[in-house]
């Protein structure tokens, strides 16, 4: 799919209006810096201007969303890439890797994602100096322990950019790839796998079955033996989640928020100015266009 057929999909004409999941109404510290920070860490993803860039490098937009994400973990193979993002296919998301690496080497994508990063981010969030808030957010950075976060340590080894703009950019996903990779550990720990994990977070988030779930690239069958597991065990009833369901679902997303706390203890006393501040561009973004107004989609990720 190209970006425009993207935005036709996850950009509705008419206002959407679904009301706000629970875990974002009552969040923790630690979810509302992940919530904060959502937006203006899928600049990259969501950016027209971006996804400009990436077309003139042969990319469509699930190519340069793989690749793109890909580049801070260097050159390994598809099948590492496909275990690092998790929620994805191997089958499905190997080839698209494959195919997105060939069009366009490493050093030069990274080097255009921070000019087009940089330049769509300040022209979204005005010609302000966001320094201050990347500083604070950086300490998180900087302080986090990257064991068994891989893509938290690759985005981390990557040279601060220059531009100021690309430089909140990075310091945004590197947060965002820590989470990211915590939840994979607090889910794989707990015993479920990526399908199992799709459906009850889609359901557990406000989705009808299979609305998330289903861009992820599984097979009918495999999803097919993911609903009989998670209906077995009393987590979802027929394609709806139940009490016990959202009670797990809820315990993995508290050893998430546990596992994240250091990055909030970090921060230290600036955590309430600068979720404020990324609250504040995270809804110039949306209001942009350049990132999803479904709520349930800044819930999910």
């Amino acid at each position: 799919m190209n970006y425009d057929e993207v935005k036709q999909a996850y950009f509705p004409s008419e206002p959407l209006q679904f009301a706000r999941p629970a875990v974002m109404t009552d969040a923790t510290p630690a979810r509302r810096l992940r919530d904060g920070i959502e937006p203006l860490a899928m600049h990259a993803v969501w950016s027209r201007g971006v996804n400009e860039m990436l077309a003139r490098h042969g990319l469509d937009f699930m190519g340069g969303y793989v690749w793109a994400r890909a580049t801070s973990l260097g050159d390994p193979c598809g099948a590492v890439v496909a275990a690092t993002f998790a929620a994805f296919e191997p089958g499905f998301l190997a080839p698209v890797y494959d195919v997105s690496r060939a069009c366009v080497p490493r050093d030069i994508l990274v080097v255009d994602l921070n000019e087009a990063v940089g330049r769509s981010l300040r022209a979204v969030l005005g010609d302000g100096d966001p320094s201050g808030t990347t500083e604070a957010l950086a300490r998180a950075v900087h302080a986090a322990d990257a064991t068994g976060r891989a893509l938290f340590a690759g985005v981390r080894s990557l040279p601060t950019p220059s531009d100021p703009f690309a430089a909140l950019w990075q310091v945004c996903l590197a947060l965002r790839e820590y989470r990211g990779d915590s939840h994979v550990a607090a889910y794989v720990a707990a015993g479920y796998d990526p399908v199992q994990m799709n459906i009850l977070t889609e359901l557990w988030a406000g989705y009808p079955f299979g609305e998330y779930s289903s861009t992820r690239g599984w097979s009918p069958a495999r999803t097919e033996t993911a609903l009989a597991s998670l209906r077995a065990a009393g987590l979802i009833d027929g394609d709806a989640i139940t009490a016990k369901g959202r009670t797990a679902r809820d315990a993995i997303e508290a050893t998430t928020d546990a596992l994240c706390d250091p990055l909030v203890t970090a921060i230290g006393s600036d955590i309430e100015w600068v979720l404020t501040q990324v609250d504040q561009w995270s809804q110039s973004c949306i209001t942009a266009g350049a990132f999803p107004p479904d709520i349930r989609k800044l819930a999910c990720g």
